[in-house]
């Protein structure tokens, strides 16, 4: 199988976006550019938060495109790895901290141990 369930992005992809509401789309990229413009915390730090979000959202367009970016940035590939990590270590805290409410419906139904 060759062909990949995320179409790859094009010029063309973004032009349509752009023409079916200008408004929005110019809105969100001024965001964009806010939001990833150096302030409190720095540019490649940015980028590094966004390669582990991105991975936790499991985009692929935002895996790729800020993984480059952060490079572009300065960060490390060891950088770049280690915000990886500390988001599948989020994503599996994540269940973690929910298996309280499995255990809650556990000791709380039929046949539980605390009947």
């Amino acid at each position: 199988m060759t062909e990949s369930v995320y179409p790859i992005a094009t010029a063309q992809i973004g032009h349509r976006r752009h023409e079916l509401a200008p408004e929005i789309d110019d809105a969100f990229k001024a965001f964009g550019r806010a939001v990833f413009s150096s302030g409190a915390l720095s540019e490649v730090t940015k980028q590094l938060i966004a390669v582990a979000v991105a991975h936790v959202t499991q985009c692929p367009y935002c895996i790729d495109g800020h993984t480059r970016i952060a490079r572009h940035k300065g960060a490390t590939d060891e950088e770049i790895m280690e915000a990886i990590w500390v988001a599948a270590e989020m994503r599996a805290g994540g269940a973690f901290a929910h298996s309280a409410i499995a255990l809650r419906a556990l000791s709380e139904g039929p046949g539980s141990s605390a009947q």
